[in-house]
Order: structure tokens, then sequence, then C-alpha cells
């Protein structure tokens, strides 16, 4: 009989990871949706809705072998797993990869595909009717959303504000920012940085409804709609005991070199929720590559058990579909998480 594997998640990580070792364990993924999200695309999909065809995946044809389980973890304690549904699993290895909790448009956390598609394009039409639009964020997902903007609808007046004093806040180039600034000014992007808002506004993010808020440095913005491109929060706090006491300050699990929980042997943790690197799904991707040769050689006893290695912190942006991407290595600092 082969060994169980659960996987804890359907993202970027959880999604390959499942799909790796189908055949080669028996592998239940479980997800409270019912498709995988490719969540970078949603920026493209929310100017472009003819997009939403191309970034769902339906769970249920992921797994020729093994099981998807529409359901979600409420106490995970390192050796048993219990679901909402009530179910519980045991499983011989554990993947936790439950990603991040952020704004809608860009995901939409227990939602299903179609609530998903059908919020998806309600903001677009919400967006399509606003003169001004306010993105409050100016790491890569406001910039990204920016631009994705302006390429789509020029005569649109977009400001980005953030409390930063520059753009993309972390531990890159200064070449890079500046190249940004450079792009966004072309786009005819507004930047407003340096002073935090004295508040959200009073409007729900990415409806329509007149918006006003004012920095702390006594500037007010105006716009007909808003986004929220900040807040990203590691979907953690399922977890019980040893697994629950693994977290950081900031909520992300504690691994080793082989993504192992701190204090665990058969707890695994991959993407967002993992301290091993920043919140990217490229990451993510790699950590599943890992992970999977690794569980491969535990579960056939066949090969050698690598280590992990951090990639050097990169990044690419881009400010629509024409502009080019600006990418850089960090010169210095610890890892980005926004």
């Amino acid at each position: 009989m082969s060994p169980s594997v659960v996987v804890i998640g359907g993202g970027y990580g959880g999604y390959k990871v499942a799909k790796a070792l189908d055949g080669v364990a028996d592998v239940t993924l479980v997800d409270p949706s019912d498709a995988f999200l490719h969540n970078v695309a949603s920026w493209r999909a929310l100017v472009e809705p003819e997009w939403l065809d191309r970034i769902f995946f339906p769970y249920d044809r992921l797994l020729h072998n093994g099981h998807f389980l529409r359901d979600q973890a409420v106490e995970v304690d390192g050796r048993q797993v219990t679901l909402a549904s009530g179910t519980r699993l045991e499983p011989d290895y554990l993947v936790l990869a439950t990603g991040s909790y952020y704004p809608t448009p860009a995901k939409w956390g227990e939602a299903d595909s179609a609530t998903a598609r059908a919020g998806m394009r309600a903001s677009h039409e919400a967006l399509r009717g606003a003169e001004r639009v306010l993105v409050v964020g100016a790491g890569p997902a406001g910039l990204e959303l920016a631009g994705e903007i302006k390429s789509t609808f020029p005569d649109k007046r977009v400001t980005v504000a953030d409390r930063a004093p520059d753009v993309l806040p972390g531990p890159f180039d200064q070449e890079l920012r500046e190249e940004l600034r450079r792009q966004l000014d072309k786009l005819g992007v507004a930047l407003v940085l340096g002073s935090p808002l004295r508040g959200l506004p009073d409007v729900e993010p990415a409806t329509a409804g007149a918006v006003t808020v004012t920095t702390e440095a006594g500037e007010e913005l105006a716009a007909d709609i808003w986004f929220r491109c900040f807040g990203v929060v590691p979907a953690t706090g399922y977890l019980r005991g040893a697994l629950a006491e693994a977290r950081d300050d900031a909520g992300y699990l504690r691994v080793d070199d082989q993504l192992r929980v701190h204090g665990q042997e058969r707890v695994f943790a991959i993407g967002d929720i993992s301290d091993a690197e920043r919140n990217m799904a490229g990451m993510a991707g790699m950590q599943a590559d890992f992970l999977s040769a690794n569980l491969k050689v535990l579960i056939t006893g066949e090969g050698e058990l690598g280590r992990y290695q951090i990639n050097p912190p990169m990044i690419a942006v881009p400010l629509g579909p024409e502009a080019a991407p600006g990418s850089s290595p960090a010169s210095t600092g610890s890892p980005a998480r926004s």
C-alpha cells in the first residue's frame, strides 16, 4: 500500500506537489474552492474579462490516481487534519500550502470559481465606468495594477498612494525604482508617496463609489473607485499545538533546509506560509518542485535528499502588456513580503 500524502491548499505550490506525487503516493488534495486560480493574471482579467476563461483550472481534473476534497482544514496539529466537514485525515506525510490572504479581486479566498468570475466581472464594470482610480499600495501588485489600467484605459486618471517614500519598498536596486517611476510617468500614473492616509475609504474596494481620502500631509485624493494593494497575511490560523508554536511573529511557519516545519518529521510547508522566501508564485513553484523530489526519495527510498537553496531576491513588475518589466536582484536587506 502506498504511503499517504495530504496536501492542504491548491495554490501554486500545493497544486504542483499534488500533481507531481500522483501515482507515487496516495495523494489527497484539500482546498475550499473548486478550481485553481492563476491569480498572477488577475489584474489582466480585471481589465480584460475574456481572460477569465484562462485563469481557472478545475481541481477535479488534476489527479488521475489521487483524490480531491473540496473542504477546508480547520484544525491541524501535526499528525491529524480536521476538516470543516468533520472528516479527519492522518497522512504519512503532510504538506501545508495554504498560501496567503489578499484583498479581492487579486485573490478570492474560499470563493468558488463561479463566484470569483462574477465578482471579477462586476469589478471590471465598476472600473470601466470610473474616470478616476485610486490604488493604495506602491508595491509590485499596486504598480502592476496601475500599469494594466492605464494601458487598457489610457484616459482614466490613475493615482498610486503609499506611505513609503518611494515605489517598490524592499531590498531592490534603486535603479529599478527609477525605471519603474519613468515608465509610470510615461503612462501618466500619478504618485502620492511618503505620507500615510488618515484612513481608508468608506467605499468597499473594487466597487463604484465616491472615494475621498486625505494623507497625513493634508493632500486630498478623490476617485470613483479604489483598489487595496497591500496587506498580505499568511493563512496559518488553522494550526494548533506544536505547529502553531512553529510560527514566527508574523505568522509564517519556520522551516529547515528541506522545507520541513521546525520540530516536525513529516510535516512540510511551502509557498506564502513558509519563511523560506518571499511571497511570490514563482518561489512557491520552485519549492514545490524541490519538495516533490525529496518526498519521492522518502517514499521510494531511491536517490538522495536535497537541501533547499534560497534564491537571490529577483522581481519583475510588468506595467501592462506593452511596457517592459523591471527586474533586479536585491542589493541588501531581507526578503520582501509585499
